[in-house]
């Protein structure tokens, strides 16, 4: 059952690898189908370096189990509630990252400080609000999507915009229109908090970019009048 999305997923997996974005079990890629009726994602605790596409799991959109022998990332119902809350995105990410995840454990929105974070992410990225204790005790996993979703909806920020966000206290999600491109949007958020907090040691009073800045680089790579890359 989806075997072609099964295979891009698992090497959207073996990609955070690649990359450095995970280190021993700490990551997972997921897809939606087509059809939006299932989700592939990684099996829980698995060694990436064992990790084959027959190994993948699939879902229904209420996490029921309906291909595959291993229980699904712990992480699944975060992904399960973004698929749903935002129809747009194909592929979610999770990872733990060390300047991503350092970001979101001192509980800061990502500042877009240059050109390089204007590229992808249109404005800050934002770090949510804690969980409570009774949604961390009630369905923590499901409650990680909610509270995304919610930080979304208040602040008024477009998923397709900001493909991305920091889980107070936990880590980074990323979101993209395909496996690659939402790893590419985990790759890239890695780099910008990298540089955010170098930034912040050269200039302690650094000011985010000038929005005519953000701007120009945002929408040159994105939307109607896009003008970079090839055709």
């Amino acid at each position: 059952m989806l075997e072609e999305l099964k295979q891009e997923v698992c090497k959207a997996n073996l990609k955070l690898v690649d990359y450095g974005l995970v280190i021993l079990t700490w990551g997972n890629v997921s897809a939606i189908s087509e059809d939006r009726k299932y989700v592939v994602i990684k099996p829980s605790g698995v060694d990436y370096s064992k990790m084959t596409a027959d190994q993948m799991v699939v879902t229904d959109l209420d996490g029921n189990i309906v291909d595959g022998s291993l229980r699904p990332s712990s992480d699944l119902m975060t992904h399960l509630e973004l698929y749903k809350a935002f129809p747009d995105v194909k592929s979610v990410v999770h990872t733990h990252s060390t300047h991503a995840t350092a970001m979101a454990q001192s509980e800061r929105d990502l500042p877009c400080y240059g050109t390089t974070h204007a590229d992808t992410f249109y404005g800050s990225v934002p770090c949510t609000r804690h969980l409570t204790p009774e949604e961390v005790d009630e369905a923590y996993e499901k409650n990680t999507g909610k509270v995304i979703i919610e930080t979304f909806s208040e602040r008024k920020i477009d998923p397709s915009a900001v493909p991305g966000v920091l889980v107070r206290k936990h880590g980074p999600f990323t979101w993209g229109s395909s496996c690659k491109k939402a790893v590419e949007h985990s790759v890239i958020l890695e780099e910008t908090a990298k540089m955010a907090l170098l930034t912040e040691q050269y200039n302690p009073k650094a000011e985010p970019a000038p929005q005519s800045l953000q701007d120009k680089h945002y929408f040159r790579k994105h939307g109607a009048n896009a003008y970079y890359g090839q055709k």
